[in-house]
């Protein structure tokens, strides 16, 4: 991967908070290697500028639960010997813990250079940060350039961390998805089961109509429990081209009762694009979204969605006029088990980010700044289709 994409990923993280990054080859899963070649490709820029002759990267690798560092000297300087990278690494030196995206001189021993320390964060009790050696002092420029490597590498680590969160909250929802859906199939099974005997029962009957209609519905909801199931397995996707608002539209009619029942005006665009979707499965989300919408929404309330189509993406948006999000549901929102809502599971919204996820998609929430909430997602679109 070039240096012009990763800072063009790490660019768009910081412009639009966007949780997990898709990367060049349209996975949404980060690795370690990914880690430690953006480091690698930072520590590069930074030594091929005079006078730094050394950098060094400490940062944390939340998939591996460590630290980890990355070094790199410039052209023509001889590497240090294990002594004295081993006193770099002991922090001996570190005796003040500057403020974290701050440029500070610290003095080595036995060092005629001058080394400097610019904090990435401080993670852990443990300090991330970048360390250079230079044969003179920094110019203002080059010290502009080192904090913005730090505040570059920064968001890059913390959308890192972000996305072994969600590794570990999705691992678990297929845990809990897969061990609860064994328990309901064999209900539903024993119920499928009764509701056949009473269809040959009640043989020429006015109930054994009733009873084929439980019949039906119990396959509808083995069904519908199957892909449940398979939300949390990517590979057993069904996609198609679909159309986005007639999806919409059709998450819409299935709550009419509670639109009517609030007299709630939804407000859709009459524009429209193809996706390349599973239809169930992003029928789910919406299904999911717009229930919330609908739910905190006040009495004669307004419900907006609306989307921008661009080449290779859509970003639509779905916003409500209801009591809004706080910072704390901001920042659990999506994890299992949380819910604003009575009586809620708090899996619905988890389920929509694994779905989109799966997508090669985005997902995140916002505060209103007049009141209500609003939930943005990106979803690719196909080029060859409008």
């Amino acid at each position: 991967m070039s240096k012009n994409i990763w800072l063009q990923k790490a660019s768009e993280a910081m412009t639009l908070g966007f949780s997990v990054q898709k990367l060049d080859n349209g996975s949404n899963y980060l690795s370690s290697s990914d880690i430690q070649g953006f480091c690698q490709l930072e520590s590069e820029q930074l030594t091929s500028q005079h006078p730094i002759f050394f950098a060094r990267i400490v940062y944390h690798d939340s998939l591996l639960r460590a630290n980890q560092e990355v070094i790199n000297y410039g052209q023509d300087q001889v590497p240090f010997s294990p002594k004295t990278l081993a006193y770099l690494r002991s922090e001996v030196w570190l005796t003040d813990f500057p403020p974290a995206l701050t440029l500070q001189e610290f003095k080595l021993k036995d060092f005629s250079s001058i080394s400097y320390i610019c904090p990435i964060s401080y993670r852990n009790q443990k300090p991330e940060y970048i360390q250079i050696i230079t044969h003179e002092p920094l110019s203002s420029s080059l010290q502009l350039y080192v904090k913005r490597s730090a505040t570059l590498l920064s968001k890059y680590v913390d959308i890192s961390l972000d996305y072994g969160r969600q590794k570990t909250e999705i691992k678990l929802l297929e845990d809990i998805l897969h061990r609860v859906g064994h328990q309901l199939r064999n209900s539903l099974g024993l119920i499928g089961l009764y509701a056949h005997n009473l269809c040959l029962g009640l043989k020429d009957s006015p109930w054994q109509e009733q009873a084929t209609i439980i019949g039906e519905s119990i396959q509808d909801l083995d069904t519908n429990l199957n892909e449940l199931i398979d939300c949390g397995q990517s590979a057993k996707l069904r996609v198609t081209l679909q159309d986005l608002r007639s999806l919409v539209v059709e998450s819409i009619t299935t709550l009419q009762p509670l639109i009517k029942q609030k007299k709630l005006k939804i407000l859709i665009p009459d524009t429209s694009t193809i996706l390349k979707i599973d239809r169930l499965q992003m029928k789910q989300v919406f299904d999911n979204i717009l229930s919330n919408a609908a739910h905190f929404s006040p009495n004669s309330g307004t419900i907006t969605c609306s989307w921008q189509i661009f080449q290779d993406e859509v970003l639509i948006k779905i916003s409500d006029q209801g009591p809004g999000l706080s910072q704390e549901d901001l920042q659990k929102i999506f994890t299992p088990f949380y819910s604003q809502r009575k009586g809620g599971t708090g899996l619905g919204l988890t389920i929509a980010k694994k779905i989109i996820l799966d997508h090669q998609g985005s997902i995140w929430a916002q505060i209103l700044s007049e009141s209500g909430a609003q939930f943005s997602m990106i979803l690719p679109r196909p080029r060859s289709v409008n």
